[in-house]
Order: structure tokens, then sequence, then C-alpha cells
């Protein structure tokens, strides 16, 4: 009987785009001006809907935690991208990369979370507009977007912790751009079918609460909208959900091919492109 034997390894190589050397410039250029604009634009809009008086309602509010959420999920992707494609690698300790991993996991959940809470205050203001300042307001909407980001970065402890405890061999390259539970799961040596059943069921759980939740609401507010007969306030409702749901249908997408279809036979270059166009979508 062989026996194997499997070393804890102490840090993690992130090779992100792998052997397209020749386009490393340019991709690194794409992705610092991507980065830019991304931090830029989040932190903006943080940084006014705190300061700017006209902007203290609850739809502002809960874009300024959306920018927030996207913000730190790109902060933490982009930076290793930017990283393996000026040194053609990454180099990340092991501790660091489930770090990393916990927070990407924790934020997106909270961002679908924060979305489900943007859908309940279109709802109300289309649907209930009579009662939406008195239902909605400020002290309410502080309450209700704090709960998603304790609810998600204290359940996510469940999915990600036990992969801190699996067996990796010498093998530490990463052939992605990040620190994910895929690369992670098809680099370790131990039993990973717990922790994807974890990742289906938790994922599953936020997909189906989450997205219900959107698509019940959104029937409710195209149901009022096509009751309106003024065709000019019928455009002025559509126009206030049209930016929502471009970006609940682009967040939704990506995390149904990443999470919700089973890991087993999935090619990492589909994941790495699902990756991009989650970054594209931010």
């Amino acid at each position: 009987m062989s026996v194997k034997n499997f070393t804890k390894v102490s840090e993690f190589v992130l090779v992100g785009f792998g052997n397209l050397h020749e386009l490393n410039v340019l991709l690194f250029l794409v992705f610092l001006i991507i980065f830019v604009f991304t931090i830029t634009g989040n932190l903006l809009i943080v940084v006014l809907v705190s300061i700017t008086p006209g902007l203290q309602s609850p739809m502002y509010y809960l874009l300024s935690h959306l920018s927030l959420s996207d913000l730190l999920i790109s902060t933490n992707i982009l930076q290793n991208i930017l990283g393996s494609l000026l040194r053609g690698k990454e180099i990340i300790t092991f501790r660091g990369c489930i770090t990393k991993c916990y927070f990407f996991c924790a934020t997106t959940a909270t961002e679908c979370l924060i979305l489900s809470i943007m859908s309940y205050d279109r709802y109300l203001a289309i649907c209930n507009p009579l009662r939406n300042s008195s239902i909605m307001n400020m002290k309410f909407c502080v309450k209700l977007s704090t709960w998603p980001w304790l609810l998600c970065f204290t359940s996510n402890l469940v999915v990600v912790l036990p992969v801190s405890n699996f067996d990796f061999c010498a093998d530490n390259v990463i052939d992605h751009f990040y620190c994910d539970l895929l690369p992670l799961q098809k680099l370790s040596g131990s039993d990973t079918s717990l922790v994807e059943l974890d990742v289906f069921v938790f994922s599953l759980s936020i997909f189906i609460f989450t997205c219900g939740f959107i698509i019940v609401t959104y029937l409710y507010i195209f149901h009022t909208i096509l009751s309106i007969l003024s065709t000019i306030v019928k455009q002025k409702a559509f126009s206030t959900c049209s930016s929502h749901l471009l970006v609940v249908g682009l967040f939704y997408g990506t995390l149904i091919a990443k999470y919700m279809i089973p890991s087993k036979g999935c090619s990492l270059i589909i994941n790495k492109i699902v990756s991009l166009l989650g970054m594209a979508e931010r």
C-alpha cells in the first residue's frame, strides 16, 4: 500500500494569463486603466453620498453600499492580476490566499443581498409611493443595509475555513488570476466533496432567496408600471429600474456560471473568462 505524502505549502503562485507573455504589457495597461476607473468611480460614489446632503436618501445610500462592495471585490482581484502581469507571476502566502478567498466570497454574497434590498426600495417607490418615505426611511435603511455585511461575513467562515485545512502537495501553482474556491479545490489532494457541497448549498440558498425576491418585486413593479396611463410617467419609471436590472442580470449570470454549475469537468479557462466578464460588469 502506497502512502501519499502531503506538504503544507506556505505560499501559492498565481500564474494569471499563463503563456500569453507577449501580451503582458498590453494587458497590464488595460487592467491598470480598468483598476483606476473602477476604484475612482466607486470611491467617488461612496464619498459623494457621504458628504452631499442632497444625496442622503435610501436609494443613494444603498448605491454607496453597492459601490463599496464593488470596490472591495475589484481591489481584491485586480491587485493580483496586475502583479501577475507585471512580474509574470504573483506569489501569495497561504494565509493571504485563504484570507483573500474569504473576503471575495463574503463580499460577493453581500452584494447579492444589497441588490435585493435595492429592488425592495424600487418596489416601494413605484408600487407604494405614499408610504415609501415612512417605510424606507434612513434609519430603517441603515439597519437593513448593515445586516448583509454581518450575515455574509459570518456565514462565509463555514464555507472558507475548511479550505485552510486542506492538504496541498508540492504543486502550489494556481492557474487563475486570484485565490478562488474552484482553483484551490482542484489543487488540493484532500477530499473536497464536502466543501463543494457546502459551496453549492450556500450559493443556492443565497441565489434562490435574493434572485427570487428580486423577480417577485419586479413582477409587481412591471404590473404597476403597465397600469399607469401616462406614457411619460411609464418611461420615467422604467428608466429608474433599467440600470439596476442590467447590473442584476450581469452579476447573477456570472454567479451561476462560476458557482452553480458543478466544478467536475469544468475547465479553469472557462472560469477565468467568466471572472473577466464579472470584472467588466463592475
